[in-house]
């Protein structure tokens, strides 16, 4: 499917989705918990962490940790969830503010736990991607470099489709890396940052398509021919599915042709 027709359902999806808002109370507390669980599992499953789905609730809701499990990984849990609060307390303002700084807090609440003193700070060494050629740029561009990025936002983000907006936020901010870790849970909680406040839905990347995500990535940082279609029809394609499932859980029906599966 192009990336124009997927545009064009997820924007139907959404036309669905907005005819039953505003939510209760109770059905916004739900969700909310809904989606802070399995961001924070898929999130952080997509790096390495060991915590599973069941484990990450069991963790976040009772504060129980599992025995066995690295204190690294509910360090991460938890503050993942710290900064999915953030994320989502400036994606309900009205009118969407594109700032470094709340870049920054999102990096520092994710990452305070793990490494306090490198927690909402740009890096000050080169950092060496395991696995791709692509090489960031060096840490004394990374200022200026977002510098740009945030303006360059600005500029498009009453312009641009909000899905592909989202999905270059994100694969810009994984270009510059702008921390020595955690820059792709800062992207894409920042991702969803400009998907809710725009009207759509959490975007969960689940581990089953790690190889997918990491491959359009890289497709789009090459060197010869880079090109951005894969990785944007994959945030399309995981848009939709977060909005068929958001279908499910508030029981709003689907036609045939908005239930297809992508692939």
């Amino acid at each position: 499917m192009e990336i124009t027709d997927m545009l064009a359902r997820i924007d139907s999806l959404r036309e669905k989705i907005q005819s039953k808002r505003p939510l209760s109370k109770e059905e916004d507390k739900e969700l909310d918990s809904y989606y802070r669980i399995g961001l924070t599992y898929t999130s952080n499953a997509i790096e390495g962490n060991s915590l599973t789905l069941t484990e990450t609730k069991v963790l976040l809701e009772d504060g129980i940790t599992v025995g066995g499990k690295p204190i690294k990984d509910c360090y991460e849990a938890t503050g993942h969830a710290a900064a999915y609060d953030f994320m989502l307390s400036v994606a309900k303002t009205d009118e969407l503010v594109i700032t470094e700084e709340t870049i920054l807090r999102l990096h520092f609440l994710f990452y305070k736990g793990i490494e306090s003193e490198n927690a909402g700070k740009y890096r000050n060494h080169q950092v060496i991607i395991t696995g791709t050629e692509y090489l960031p740029p060096e840490a004394k561009d990374v200022p200026q470099l977002m510098k740009e990025f945030i303006a360059e936002l600005n500029a498009k983000k009453n312009i641009l489709n909000p899905v592909l907006l989202a999905a270059f936020a994100h694969r810009r901010l994984v270009d510059i890396h702008p921390f020595s870790d955690g820059n792709g849970r800062t992207a894409r909680l920042f991702m969803n940052l400009i998907l809710v406040n725009k009207g759509y839905c959490i975007v969960s990347i689940p581990p089953i398509l790690r190889h997918d995500y990491i491959s359009a990535l890289q497709v789009a940082q090459r060197t010869k021919n880079p090109s951005a279609t894969a990785f944007n029809k994959l945030i399309a394609e995981c848009e939709i599915e977060a909005q068929k499932d958001y279908c499910r859980l508030l029981r709003i029906p689907l036609n045939a042709r908005d239930d297809v599966s992508q692939r």
